[in-house]
């Protein structure tokens, strides 16, 4: 049984009319609820994160600007990112799910995870909280993995239609964490980041992957890019934990993102994420919402992903 993290709580994040608000996780509940999928999980529990856990990852600066702007009624940061007075609580609990779901499957209480949290996590950088995103959940739960568990070898995937750059900025000099990234880029796409020779720093150089991909892109040629380079960034970490930025907007009646995909393409990312945890990692891997803003298309999404997950047999 996969475990699944929700909560109630995650709807607090009060975005108003944007396309990251809590019907998101409202559709997706309903559909798991319907397809009888949630009664196939088990429900996992979480602590929130502490400031000063999230503050040891990014700037407390950062962490202090958070808490002071929802103390104070809420503002948007930029013009993407909506902090409302809930919002640095549900963050934190957010961030916490993520850290609980590592906890479980490293135990042993199940090979796969799935948390359904918001706000998404991969855009936050050290410094600065961006793309709706307020604290990067993704990298928490992977410097969880590393402080708690001693892990030397993470590898976190992420099919975001966005570039985590977030993730990639807080682990671009780090060798213990490979980032692999594929993403739809050029023409001013945001966040801009993302080419293929951004590949780490320092001790880090080698341990980024990055696959830009164009738009218009065929979805054949989508997963021959997606397998070559999941296999190099594999073959490089040979990964004690796998971990992956879930998001589901590059389907083709995503509003934001869409690279034309459909949801048996998320089934195929998941068996082949799955195959590279079970080779490597025990089995071992949680998976975190980040992006999916047509909801129709991301609940369906979601199911299938899941389904996958309680299909797996390491």
């Amino acid at each position: 049984m996969t475990i699944l993290y929700s909560d109630p709580l995650f709807l607090k994040h009060d975005t108003g009319q944007h396309p990251e608000n809590a019907d998101r996780l409202r559709s997706i509940t309903a559909l798991l609820e319907k397809t009888g999928l949630a009664k196939r999980c088990s429900h996992g529990k979480y602590t929130p994160l502490s400031e000063e856990t999230v503050g040891k990852l990014h700037a407390p600066k950062l962490v202090a600007q958070v808490k002071q702007v929802a103390e104070h009624g809420g503002r948007r940061l930029d013009v993407d990112t909506v902090v409302s007075p809930d919002s640095f609580t549900v963050a934190l609990a957010a961030a916490g799910a993520c850290a609980a779901a590592v906890d479980a499957v490293l135990k042993g209480q199940d090979h796969t995870a799935l948390c359904l949290v918001r706000p998404p996590g991969h855009h936050a950088t050290k410094t600065h909280s961006m793309g709706f995103c307020l604290f990067n959940n993704i990298a928490l739960a992977a410097q969880h993995g590393r402080t708690a568990h001693n892990l030397t070898r993470v590898l976190i995937v992420d099919w975001d239609v966005h570039h985590g750059n977030g993730t990639q900025d807080l682990f671009y000099e780090e060798p213990a964490v490979v980032f692999y990234s594929i993403h739809r880029y050029g023409n001013g796409f945001y966040p801009g980041t993302g080419a293929e020779n951004e590949t780490g720093q320092g001790k880090g150089l080698g341990y980024t992957f990055n696959a830009p991909i164009r738009y218009g892109t065929s979805r054949k040629d989508y997963h021959s890019r997606f397998t070559s380079v999941l296999e190099k960034a594999a073959d490089k970490s040979k990964p004690e934990l796998v971990l992956v930025s879930a998001g589901f907007d590059a389907h083709a009646r995503d509003p934001v993102g869409s690279l034309g995909l459909e949801v048996e393409d998320f089934v195929t990312l998941t068996r082949q994420i799955l195959d590279v945890a079970k080779t490597h990692a025990q089995g071992r891997l949680v998976s975190c919402l980040e992006g999916g803003y047509h909801l129709d298309a991301l609940a369906e999404s979601v199911g299938a992903h899941l389904e996958e997950l309680l299909a797996f047999k390491p």
